[in-house]
């Protein structure tokens, strides 16, 4: 769904560059997604900042929050705790009202606590490789939303098409 999402709506920043990365073949016939001695250059929006080849999940998390801020109720990168360059916590509220906690890193997302700001150790759930998923799964009412932008970019599709 999110690649019709990414086709039809535009895609956010943070997932074209992360798939957009073209793999190659090395000496050995191995896949690799870039050769060792290139320079690490990210896709990403100009501000988004990577360090070797850790991207800085502050700025990951920004993007994350204004991809997808029309289909929740609240959303924002949590200023209370820690953010470190490979991890960022979101907070979010869904349109019926649950509230989250999310860990942002390398491996994905996955909901740390129940409550805004709050990580709970001992919480051992899923990560998701989109926020898109994440949410789909979290929330009836982000799915609408997501729905009804879908179905309202098609139509504008269709008529600057006709």
């Amino acid at each position: 769904m999110a690649d019709l999402w990414g086709t039809l709506i535009g895609a956010p920043s943070w997932l074209e560059a992360s798939t957009s990365r073209k793999n190659t073949t090395n000496e050995e016939g191995m896949e690799i997604d870039c050769q060792p001695e290139e320079s690490i250059v990210s896709s990403f929006d100009e501000d988004c900042v990577v360090l070797g080849d850790v991207k800085d999940m502050m700025l990951e998390a920004e993007a994350v929050v204004n991809d997808v801020l029309f289909a929740v109720a609240e959303m924002h990168v949590s200023q209370s705790l820690n953010s470190m360059s490979d991890v960022a916590y979101i907070n979010v509220e869904t349109r019926e009202g649950n509230r989250y906690c999310l860990e942002l890193t390398e491996a994905g997302l996955r909901v740390v606590g129940y409550a805004f700001d709050q990580v709970d150790e001992d919480l051992n759930t899923q990560y998701h490789e989109t926020v898109y998923s994440l949410l789909d799964k979290l929330s009836p009412g982000y799915r609408e939303a997501f729905g009804n932008a879908l179905l309202q970019r098609l139509e504008r599709l269709k008529q600057n098409g006709q």
